[in-house]
């Protein structure tokens, strides 16, 4: 099986080719372009290097969120168009999800965090299994810096911090959690595309692919748009 993975959801913009057990390209920059610039250019030479046409995917993965709003919409469209120009079966995969896959194999809780500012964070805590397999401690949420360190203090076990929610929330943690806890290093703490097809491996082998029609962002809060309406709506 041949995979596209395309990860979008914050800076960084990764794309990935995953054939059977093997990784065979990985192009990742973090930096600040927007996607709309970067991930077809990167796509296109991925698919040049290593001699593989659109039509030869088996499968299109996307990091569906949370995350940025512009950047999963580029991404997930970016993955749409070519799963729906070639006919395949697309794969929607939770962005946490993907990120605590950087961590595979470890015996901490992973808890994947990314910024969505205002001293709040999109999370989620992870455990591998003695199969090492991912498994959710709970469902994804929008926290406080307060709320998550509360909740990881209350767990009292190792964790292990993935995402770029550390460089915002590190000086609070670092003041108010009493557990144990590490950051994840720099190569390993950034969403990565590798991850994001490793996850559609898995989805594949238990027949959780979708179309595309039916894959959608997952922003996890409401657009600042939705928002601003909302407010409008409300009873004065």
């Amino acid at each position: 099986m041949r995979i596209l993975a395309i990860e979008s959801s914050a800076v960084t913009a990764s794309v990935a080719i995953l054939t059977d057990d093997t990784l065979t390209a990985e192009y990742t920059i973090n930096y600040k372009k927007t996607h709309s610039q970067t991930l077809l250019p990167m796509i296109d030479e991925i698919c040049d290097m290593t001699d593989v046409k659109p039509d030869e995917f088996d499968v299109v993965a996307v990091s569906t969120g949370p995350g940025s709003f512009t950047g999963l919409r580029i991404g997930v469209a970016t993955g749409k168009g070519i799963a729906l120009a070639t006919g395949i079966k697309m794969a929607a995969v939770p962005t946490l999800d993907a990120m605590a896959m950087n961590m595979y194999g470890t015996g901490k809780l992973i808890c994947a965090v990314m910024d969505a500012r205002r001293q709040h964070l999109y999370n989620n805590i992870f455990f591998f299994d003695e199969n090492n397999r991912l498994c959710r401690c709970r469902e994804q949420s929008l926290d406080s810096y307060d709320q998550l360190a509360a909740e990881l203090n209350g767990l009292n076990r190792d964790v292990i911090f993935v995402g770029d929610g550390i460089n915002a929330a590190r000086e609070y943690f670092d003041k108010y959690l009493t557990c144990k806890y590490e950051y994840a290093p720099a190569h390993m703490t950034t969403q990565r595309a590798g991850s994001v097809a490793m996850l559609a491996m898995q989805m594949a082998a238990e027949n959780k692919l979708v179309d595309a029609d039916d894959v959608k962002p997952d922003y996890l809060r409401p657009s600042q748009a939705e928002r601003e309406f909302a407010q409008k709506k409300e009873p004065k």
